[in-house]
């Protein structure tokens, strides 16, 4: 017990500096406990109350003493609670005509360099649900409809109805946004934009009002991310799961907590564009608990330009997808090294945005939905494999294109991992 306190004490010293949250002398801690420990018990000791639980024996507690009144037991580990956070971004929005089809963006040129065209006319992800943990979604937004399953708004504590007729009005207050772990690198490469032109596609305003900016972090990225799921694998459902607030904010227990809910609620595949650097024990217990239920976990590797491991994308269990261009090479602000499993296009990409827009987006937030599209194809043909094994194994080889970065194995190709025997 003596050592349980002495960390506890160290984690709270380091709270402010970690950015974890913490207010007015009390700090969250999470807890895990043994069986038949009396957790209400343990929470007194230290003037705290439960505030949540996982079901699992883990406990997110509120505190305000750093050591117990009165000897306590029961406690096998206990970790400071921290914070994810979003990092900003640039982007453009794009209009359609209403006569444009809600897919169009399908066809841009990062998805037919992975052969998404040649792929679907195997599988479509029919029967396969992908989880996706993220932002608020525009459940109206034209290019989602039919796509959507029931989710759960961790935020807001209840779940999510997909099948109402949602107005985009609640997206109206918020600012032209995007959030996680997108780069504010690249914007616009020739390839893309020759496709925009081609398309019934046209800008906004060529102003730096087109772009998007970060006074309101969340705004956005849910949707994108999920319309580009819906256009790898279109007969997959989604399901949306809100575990980050309108400035982008979650933490490890509220993501934990989402990942139970997800495999509990029938997820094949469970998508996870967000990262930090902090490793978590209650995070991997729930990224464990997921793999042993079989479902495929992916994730993208961050945005830093860096070796060093982002989490979840870095646990083992983990499909972790870095972000190349159209040209098979590392994007400026991919992450790199032991920690990717894969590469997937991650500059550039166009994927619907609130309120019926679209929007040109780079990161690996990108690159990571377009792998758990692989996994939902691929799970559609084949349950009992392992995907993770198979995605890794039937790439592209790019190393020649990327002489001293390790981009994974490769750059995913869905027509070769589908047709590989």
């Amino acid at each position: 017990m003596r050592s349980i306190v002495k960390r506890l004490t160290f984690l709270i010293v380091l709270m402010t500096l970690l950015g974890v949250q913490a207010w007015a002398g009390q700090y969250t801690v999470i807890v895990h406990v043994a069986a038949g420990a009396n957790i209400k018990a343990i929470a007194e000791a230290y003037d705290g109350k439960v505030l949540d639980t996982l079901d699992t024996g883990t406990y997110l507690l509120q505190l305000k003493l750093t050591s117990p009144k009165y000897p306590v037991t029961g406690v096998e580990w206990m970790e400071s609670d921290q914070s994810v956070g979003p990092s900003k971004i640039r982007g453009a929005v794009v209009s359609v005509t209403a006569r444009t089809a809600p897919n169009w963006y399908a066809q841009q040129p990062a998805f037919q360099l992975i052969r998404e065209t040649e792929a679907l006319q195997l599988s479509r992800g029919a029967g396969i649900v992908v989880a996706d943990i993220n932002s608020l979604v525009d459940y109206s937004h034209p290019a989602l409809r039919g796509h959507l399953t029931a989710g759960f708004d961790f935020v807001l504590g209840k779940p999510s109805d997909v099948s109402l007729n949602q107005s985009t009005a609640s997206f109206l207050d918020q600012s032209t946004a995007s959030f996680l772990d997108q780069s504010t690198a690249s914007f616009l490469d020739q390839s893309t934009a020759s496709f925009l032109d081609q398309s019934t596609a046209s800008f906004l305003d060529q102003s730096t009002a087109s772009f998007l900016d970060a006074s309101n972090p969340a705004h956005g990225h849910g949707t994108l991310v999920a319309g580009i799921i819906a256009a790898i694998a279109p007969d997959a459902l989604i399901m949306p799961i809100r575990a980050f607030d309108d400035q982008g904010q979650s933490d490890q227990f509220t993501i934990a907590k989402a990942i139970y809910w997800a495999v509990d609620h029938g997820a094949d595949v469970i998508n996870m564009s967000f990262g930090t650097m902090e490793k978590s024990k209650v995070l991997k217990d729930a990224i464990e608990y997921a793999n042993k239920q079989g479902v495929t976990l992916v994730a993208s590797a961050g945005n830093d330009n860096t070796e060093t491991e982002q989490y979840p994308a870095s646990y083992d269990k983990v499909i972790a997808v870095a972000a190349t261009n159209l040209w098979d090479m590392k994007t400026s602000f991919s992450n790199y090294g032991k920690p990717v499993d894969v590469s997937a296009p991650g500059a550039s990409i166009i994927a619907p945005y609130p309120q019926g827009y679209y929007a040109i987006v780079s990161g690996t937030s990108f690159a990571s939905p377009i792998v758990a599209g692989e996994a939902a194809l691929l799970r559609s043909l084949l349950q009992k494999e392992n995907m993770k094994d198979r995605i890794r194994k039937n790439v592209i080889k790019i190393d020649h294109r990327n002489p001293g970065w390790k981009m994974g194995e490769g750059r995913i190709d869905l027509r070769l991992a589908l047709e590989k025997k």
